[in-house]
């Protein structure tokens, strides 16, 4: 049965009083979130109001003479990360603790003491323990004693750097540190111990949701339980609500009813997501044009800075106020070119591209394109000019997603400045402005090609899927063409990467002899450091197949019926490794050099 159901703020959960110790069972899943779900989290908390919903964990209370300990039985991956963030957060302003005042330095104590106890005899334990999977007890002990807040001394394990709480930990220091930049150079903040505070304080008040119950029995039904709700009433369903009451009759009621239906099939019905991001990439895209139709009272944006999550109902509401029905019909003008970005409309001789850039994860540049297509006219651009800004924006989000350069909190920003500079200008001044902005705020070709040398897979999958999959297009012909993003029955890819040198933990035998002669641990340290470069993977739609069978057996696999389904598949990609007896590092390292110059290549600005 449930004992405790509490909406608790960060800090609440990690009182400085209070001598709960949270606990990951030692076998439970390892730590599994990347850079998407880190940057998801950060980002989250820092765009949005103070007291941000981060969602919900259960646990089992456990017995214990030190304490009241609590075991996590779901949520230990968000558990784990603002813990990590908070440590990185405690690490940089401790940095700065000879410039603080007596109020600061008590602030950074209490942050001590959130994410560690302190017992009597001045021992500091912490108040997370991590579960035992791929060393990650020992990896965050050695991140909790570097940083000064737990006194058991814990050294640095092998490898740490290349497994997820390590990565997780580097790139919380990096976000912070472009954070408080940001906040000093745009005023918000007047020195590094000031913005560090606020982000402190920003995520202390982010909350979730906690609830204990008595057994891993009461657990696991409220688990099921909680993942067969109700579709909760959305932010799109309240502001339709309020168009729809403006109406001033029946008659109006009906035709607003209509027209909001219009609006959400042309952008997709079924999808919220895709819906949501529509009202809010409108406003963002159209703020100057929809600002200037309301009172200003003194504020450059009376109707709201930016729209977001938090943001979009009031914004909305105040744009209702003002002209219901100009704004419906506008809204549904814009629908119709935002269709055409989401929908494919093979009618346009760009929408290859835009299938292009919605598989790199362009989508933030959707601000950029629904002002293009809404002012295609005025702007003096055609169809082949739409194509190559579509394909330009490719470039920058390949170099973007590969390096984090620029940072996700900076994207929407970026893409109304693009269409403010864009505003009174014409043809080709548009596609050089363009170019030349997204260029200045890409990372350099050194980052670039650093970045697609190193651990791509396991920095961003998806990008190094589509890299793959962009350099396999580029060598087929109409005899050749393979269908290489189709999905099965259950929306998954038939074609996914496939890692030449298996991934797996437990290395079979065969793998152990012939990258590194036998030796178990060589080949463990070989696996941490070479199997997600770009020379180790390859496209397979069979992956499920080969995973962990030897490296002759993945060359020369057949299927029942005779058909190849090993790597000499055909593609492109694998001619060089069909012609290989063995795989090693070398040939790693030297495929992964093929492969980056390519992608260079591919993605270089001069290209275009």
């Amino acid at each position: 049965m449930i004992n405790d159901v509490r909406d608790k703020r960060i800090s609440r959960i990690f009182d400085v009083n209070s001598e709960n110790i949270y606990s990951i069972p030692k076998y439970q899943r390892q730590y599994t979130w990347g850079k998407g779900d880190w940057d998801a989290l950060f980002n989250d908390v820092m765009e949005n109001e103070p007291g941000y919903f981060l969602g919900s964990f259960i646990c089992v209370s456990t017995s214990s003479l030190s304490g009241n300990c609590l075991d996590l039985i779901d949520g230990q991956q968000r558990f784990t990360t603002v813990t990590l963030l908070l440590t990185a957060i405690y690490e940089k302003l401790a940095t700065y603790k000879k410039e603080m005042d007596e109020e600061q330095v008590n602030d950074l104590f209490n942050l001590r003491k959130e994410i560690a106890i302190k017992r009597e005899n001045n021992e500091y334990v912490p108040r997370l323990n991590l579960q035992k999977q791929n060393y990650n007890d020992k990896d965050f002990a050695y991140i909790l004693y570097s940083a000064n807040i737990i006194s058991t001394v814990s050294t640095k394990p092998d490898n740490f750097g290349y497994r997820r709480i390590g990565k997780a930990y580097k790139h919380f220091c990096e976000l912070l540190d472009e954070e408080v930049s940001r906040r000093i150079a745009e005023n918000e903040a007047t020195n590094e111990i000031a913005a560090l505070m606020d982000i402190k304080k920003k995520f202390e008040k982010a909350v979730l949701v906690g609830i204990q119950v008595d057994s891993n029995k009461d657990a696991y039904m409220l688990f099921e339980s909680l993942n067969h709700r109700g579709v909760p009433l959305s932010a799109l369903d309240l502001i339709k609500n309020t168009l729809i009451a403006k109406a001033e009759n029946e008659a109006e009621a009906d035709s607003s009813y209509e027209k909001w239906g219009a609006i959400l099939n042309l952008i997709g019905s079924e999808d919220y997501a895709m819906q949501e991001r529509f009202f809010r990439q409108y406003y963002n895209a159209f703020r100057e044009e929809l600002n200037a139709k309301a009172e200003n009272n003194g504020k450059k944006y009376p109707l709201g800075y930016l729209a977001t999550k938090t943001t979009l109902i009031d914004i909305y509401e105040k744009m209702i106020s003002l002209d219901c029905q100009w704004l419906l019909n506008d809204l549904l003008s814009k629908a119709e070119k935002y269709a055409v970005i989401v929908n494919n409309d093979k009618s346009k001789i760009y929408s290859d591209s835009l299938v292009k850039l919605e598989r790199i994860s362009g989508a933030p540049s959707y601000i950029l394109l629904l002002y293009i297509l809404s002012n295609q006219s005025e702007l003096d651009l055609s169809d082949e000019d739409v194509n190559w800004i579509v394909q330009a924006l490719i470039v920058f989000f390949v170099r973007r997603n590969v390096t984090d350069v620029p940072g996700t909190r900076k994207l929407i920003a970026f893409f109304i400045e693009c269409v403010s500079d864009i505003r009174e200008l014409a043809a080709e001044s548009v596609k050089a402005t363009i170019k030349g902005k997204l260029r200045d705020i890409s990372a350099p070709d050194s980052m670039f090609i650093e970045k697609l040398s190193g651990d791509i897979y396991d920095e961003n999958a998806d990008a190094a899927r589509f890299i793959l999959c962009d350099i396999e297009e580029q060598h087929q012909t109409k005899e050749t063409y393979t269908k290489l993003w189709e999905r099965d029955s259950k929306n998954k890819y038939i074609w996914t990467i496939e890692h030449v040198f298996p991934e797996g933990e437990n290395i079979p035998k065969a793998w152990v002899d012939m990258i590194a002669n036998g030796d178990v641990e060589l080949a463990k340290h070989y696996r941490e450091e070479y199997v997600h470069k770009l020379g180790n993977l390859t496209i397979t739609g069979f992956n499920s197949n080969l995973s962990n069978k030897s490296f002759e057996e993945k060359k020369d696999r057949k299927s029942k019926d005779n058909k190849t389904v090993g790597y000499k598949n055909g593609l492109y990609l694998n001619k060089d490794i069909v012609n290989e007896d063995t795989w090693t590092i070398d040939k790693i390292d030297a495929r992964t050099e093929q492969l980056v110059a390519i992608a260079q290549k591919l993605y270089d600005w001069e290209s275009l």
